[in-house]
């Protein structure tokens, strides 16, 4: 009778969260608002006015970037740009809490309403919400942002590699809801006891917060329960709450047991959701769902990863969101579409560097079983300049500023917990990367503000590890690897002495930066991994992440830019078939060669059901054939062309692929995403002077239908390579100081990373027994070298010679240095030429003559 009695409640259960779907338009309307947009650059005062005139502005839809089209450029435009856009309001509306919520703007985002002032926000990585309910009337409302990405020193980030491009990049959501909801984010689901019980059984503890919009306070009634995978009932929870006016309240709930729950993981991404029913009464208010996996990690110092109590060793892939055309402003498909390749070549971990993630992101990794770094806008870069740019020292020099940003700091990493706490992808909480590119003398301030960073992870979410990425420099006794719970190394940090067997939980944050144009190489770039065939790991090691999966824009140039295996058009080079090879046992397809070009191909990521949103597109790819479809290396000049219905590329209605240019085609293939904001079929030509023509078909859905002739087209946006300072000499960087240091050997207490500290008293000095010395440097960036400067720590040292390359394969000598021109200590070598990679090779080593170097240094112009 028990049992009975249990199975009639689950079934009403089932029965009223099967009504509550019906009753979810009452209580909670969601609509994605990207489309029909107006957009100006630059500052246009008074465009916040119900009555100014926008008829001269263009017509774009979200997600949408200040650099479109953009293909790579390390310069972009850097200012204001204004956003329009018409609501409709009815009366019921007005009945309800209204609020619009980001999902990114970089970075200051100021909205208005009809006018006035309704909400700011200042983070370009992390999503927000703006109040607009009392700025609301029936009818049509006028939505104005203004967006600018000027460069704030009290801001973070204050620097990087990446590019800063501007705009409402991500999607924007119109919430109406009752009065009294689950606030923004407002759900925290925690499994308990799993670890314990080895995944057999675990109860689920909810945290939810209620936000009361009215003046009164109000006793309400919160119905939590847990779904499977299948969709069949696995718990539930009731709770009362009474929530004060204008105020928020938390209510903590704990389910009973649930028996051996199915665990979610890299090979088994099983997803439960819970759903949030909110009563007044007998009345639904709010329901509210949150998705989210039964899984537990352990990061450990000594035996490396584990995941639900097996151990993994990590295989991941460094991962920025921009790509082709489209630079930031990318669709939730797109987003996918990057987890799916690096699933597909054998990773099991993404990095996401170095900023948060969009939601659609991070949800991809959930739903493709894709491991998940997620790391705060903390970061710094070398060769960094005075304050007035995106590559300033990563924390503040001027007092001033600095509480600012430790505020911004702080503020961007609660907002990435707070949006993304509920993904059971994500492994790791990261408070930066690279913070040492400071300035010396604040390096006591980035430390601090990393313990504070990693104590408020702690507070908001003590489930999951703080972790300081990008944590190989200093050396010695100033290291900020152990300030968190795992430390991330980059480059040289895999051999430095200091970072073996650390005693903290430690993985391999970045190993190879290998450019490379498309195709490249067959070969992984393991860079210094290659060494004792560290590639395979370390038993105290927990994984390993390529820089990087994809090409991208980077302010240190092209050269930096495409170190991915996937290039910027998201075309696969041969080392992402290498690993694919290695990691799923796929062997590569025949490489094209050239041939009699005769015909073009077109291929698809899907054809039919393409939402017209802004939340999707289709991917396309144009293959160079011979007469019988065998793909073929020509690269001739090709172009795609929308011939009829609805589409845009980012640069309209056309796009031109060309050798040799930013818009490129190579190793004969050409590729760019394509998106609608109207349904319809739509006919894409691919064109070719003297091959046949390829034709494809789309098939865009919506509630709003393309009508030839009457919907406005897209307007052509040619493409210009942007130029941030014209007519002017670029200003020189210098280098050297905490970039990448490699060495044939090193003696103790005398590390590689010594002869780039910053330090004269400390030096690397080669191993006894080292025969052949050499050290390497790596400026991370392709310069035209105007000064290299190498000092010497003694009076006596062994002959050498100075070469310079950009790939680490190919040496070029500077010049030779007999031991008597090397006891002057200091060497100065003007106008080297193109490098990235210095490299100084001994001729002796001995202990009355030891091969060392205290410090190098490099000054010239990023190419």
């Amino acid at each position: 009778m028990l049992n009975f009695k249990r199975t009639i409640i689950a079934i009403l259960l089932i029965l009223a969260y099967v009504g509550t779907t019906f009753a979810q338009a009452e209580t909670r309307d969601i609509k994605i608002i990207n489309r029909e947009w107006k957009y100006a650059q630059g500052d246009k005062p008074g465009a916040e006015r119900v009555d100014y005139d926008d008829s001269g502005w263009q017509n774009v839809g979200l997600p949408h970037s200040f650099s479109m089209p953009y293909f790579m450029s390390k310069d972009f435009y850097v200012g204001y740009g204004w956003y329009r856009k018409k609501l409709n309001i009815t009366r019921r509306d007005l009945q309800k809490s209204v609020y619009l919520e980001f999902d990114g703007v970089f970075q200051e985002c100021e909205v208005f309403m009809n006018g006035k002032p309704a909400g700011r926000h200042m983070g370009g990585y992390t999503g927000f919400k703006v109040d607009i309910t009392n700025a609301l009337h029936t009818g049509v409302n006028l939505l104005a942002v203004r967006v600018n990405n000027l460069w704030h020193p009290d801001v973070a980030p204050r620097a990087g590699e990446h590019v800063f491009s501007g705009g409402i990049y991500r999607n924007v959501r119109l919430v109406k809801v009752n009065p009294v909801h689950v606030a923004w984010y407002g759900t925290f689901v925690t499994t308990l006891e799993l670890s314990e019980t080895q995944g057999q059984s675990s109860s689920v503890k909810i945290v939810t917060e209620i936000e009361n919009d009215t003046p009164s306070a109000g006793q309400f009634r919160l119905e939590t329960m847990i779904f499977s995978p299948s969709g069949t009932l696995a718990g539930q929870v009731t709770s009362n709450a009474v929530v004060a006016g204008r105020s928020k309240a938390e209510v903590v709930q704990q389910t009973g047991k649930i028996v051996r729950p199915v665990l979610w993981s890299h090979e088994n991404p099983a997803m439960y959701k819970a759903v949030s029913l909110l009563y007044k009464g007998k009345t639904l208010v709010d329901r509210f769902e949150t998705p989210f996996g039964f899984r537990w990690v352990e990061w450990t110092a000594d035996r490396g990863f584990f995941i639900n109590g097996k151990h993994v060793y990590l295989k991941g892939a460094n991962v920025h969101q921009d790509q082709a055309g489209w630079g930031d402003a990318v669709t939730d498909s797109a987003a996918a579409r990057d987890v799916q390749m690096m699933r597909d070549a054998g990773f099991d971990f993404i990095r996401g560097s170095h900023y948060p993630h969009s939601p659609a992101f991070v949800e991809a990794c959930d739903r493709k079983g894709m491991m998940f770094w997620s790391e705060a806008p903390f970061w710094g870069i070398g060769g960094f300049k005075p304050d007035g740019y995106w590559n300033s020292s990563a924390y503040p020099v001027n007092a001033k500023d600095r509480m600012g940003f430790e505020e911004s700091a702080m503020q961007q990493l609660e907002e990435m917990i707070r949006i993304h706490r509920n993904h059971p992808s994500v492994v790791a909480w990261s408070m930066c990367n690279e913070a040492f590119f400071s300035a010396p003398d604040v390096m006591d301030g980035v430390k601090e503000l990393l313990k504070k960073m990693v104590a408020l992870s702690h507070k908001l979410d003590p489930t999951r590890v703080a972790a300081v990425g990008g944590a190989q420099r200093p050396l010695g006794n100033s290291r900020i690897d152990r300030i968190g719970d795992v430390a991330g190394y980059n480059g040289d940090g895999a051999t430095q002495p200091d970072f073996q067997n650390p005693g903290v939980a430690n993985i391999v944050s970045e190993y190879g930066s290998t450019t490379a144009e498309r195709p490249g190489k067959y070969t992984p770039g393991w860079g210094d991994l290659s060494r004792d065939e560290g590639w395979r790991g370390r038993s105290w090691r927990s994984g390993q992440a390529i820089w990087c999966g994809f090409d991208h824009g980077s302010i240190a140039g092209e050269a930096l830019g495409k170190m991915g295996i996937v290039d910027y058009f998201r075309i696969p080079k041969r080392s992402w078939y290498w690993y694919r090879n290695e990691y799923r046992g796929i062997r590569p397809p025949e490489w094209p060669v050239e041939g009699k070009a005769g015909k073009l191909k077109i291929t698809a990521s899907k054809t039919s059901d393409i939402a017209t949103d802004g939340t999707d597109d289709v991917h396309l790819t144009v293959v160079v054939c011979d007469e019988n479809g065998k793909e073929l290396s020509n690269s001739p000049d090709v172009t795609l062309r929308i011939v009829s219905g609805p589409g845009e590329f980012p640069t309209g209605r056309s796009i031109t692929f060309k050798q040799n240019s930013d818009i490129r085609i190579t190793d004969g293939k050409a590729a760019i995403a394509i998106r609608s904001y109207y349904a319809g079929k739509c006919v894409v030509e691919a064109t070719s002077d003297g091959l046949v023509p390829a034709h494809i078909e789309l098939s865009f859905k919506g509630k709003d239908k393309y009508r030839e002739g009457i919907t406005p087209v897209t307007e052509e946006r040619p493409y210009t390579k942007f130029v941030r300072i014209e007519n002017k000499k670029e200003e020189p960087v210098t280098l050297g100081l905490n970039n990448p240091v490699f060495a044939s050997s090193s003696s103790s207490n005398h590390p590689a990373g010594m002869a780039a500290d910053g330090d004269t008293l400390t030096c690397w000095q080669a191993a006894s027994g080292d025969s052949k010395p050499y050290l390497i440097l790596d400026v991370e960036k392709v310069i035209d070298v105007r000064n290299l400067i190498i000092r010497l720590p003694g009076t006596t040292n062994p002959s050498y010679r100075v070469e310079v390359s950009t790939d680490r394969n190919n040496w070029r000598v500077v010049a030779e240095k007999t031991a008597k021109d090397a006891a002057t200590g200091k060497q100065v070598f003007e106008n080297a030429g193109k490098a990235r990679f210095i490299r100084v090779s001994f001729e002796g080593n001995s202990t009355k003559c030891p091969a060392a170097i205290s410090e190098m240094t490099v000054t010239g112009i990023v190419i």
